[in-house]
């Protein structure tokens, strides 16, 4: 029996949001790329992720390391597209002194 080496395409999915996830989970791209640039290991990134087996946590930093420059482009792009999400939201909604709003309201709903 004669072993076949095939290429295999890793286990990325993207949204309709853009987003790129692991397999058919909610797990992304960014949050395992995250978690190996942070020192997790791919048992350690597994274990806290039981959505996504080992196998597919491999691949995907298998990925990541082949393709390092354009991931790291995605990300950035993706995180600069969250700051000007934030900022805008920010502008439409002040969130100064929200926490004390949200204390008081809770502290009211207590004493009711």
């Amino acid at each position: 029996m004669t072993m076949v080496v095939a290429a295999e395409a890793p286990p990325l999915a993207v949204d309709a949001a853009g987003v790129f996830r692991v397999g058919k989970s909610r797990v992304t791209l960014d949050t395992v790329v995250g978690s190996f640039r942070d020192g997790a290991t791919a048992e350690e990134i597994a274990e806290q992720y039981p959505a996504v087996s080992l196998g597919q946590v491999y691949a995907v930093i298998a990925y990541y390391l082949a393709h390092t420059a354009e991931v790291d482009d995605h990300l950035r792009m993706r995180e600069q597209r969250s700051a000007d999400v934030r900022r805008a939201n920010e502008r439409l909604f002040d969130p100064t002194g929200i926490r004390a709003r949200l204390m008081a309201r809770q502290s009211g709903q207590d004493s009711a």
